[in-house]
């Protein structure tokens, strides 16, 4: 059995990128990622940009500065708010430590 090849001299079309249903915003995995660029400009020029799987809306890109004011500075800020405002906070937490045995060495 042999194959026939493909003319390869016939021109081809690039592919455009293909928003589920018609809403801009949104890209089929495949598109995003042979697209990543493109995506990475819509996002900061347009806004939050929707990858879709199988037609679910599974992850959004957005802008590293929404993230970050999304996400606020990372302190351990309130965790001392939190143990601060304990009424439990003047409790001594001390391990109790029993004697180690010791052995004999003769030297």
């Amino acid at each position: 059995m042999t194959r026939l090849a493909k003319n390869s001299t016939a021109p081809t079309k690039p592919r455009k990128p293909r928003a589920p249903k018609g809403r801009a915003g949104y890209w089929l995995l495949q598109d995003a990622k042979a697209r990543f660029s493109e995506l990475v400009r819509k996002v900061r020029s347009e806004g939050p940009q929707h990858v879709t799987v199988h037609g679910r809306d599974e992850v959004v890109v957005i802008a590293g500065e929404e993230f970050r004011r999304l996400k606020g500075n990372v302190t351990g800020k309130a965790l001392i708010a939190a143990m601060q405002a304990s009424p439990h906070r003047d409790i001594e937490i001390e391990p109790k430590r029993g004697p180690l045995p010791v052995r004999d060495v003769a030297l």
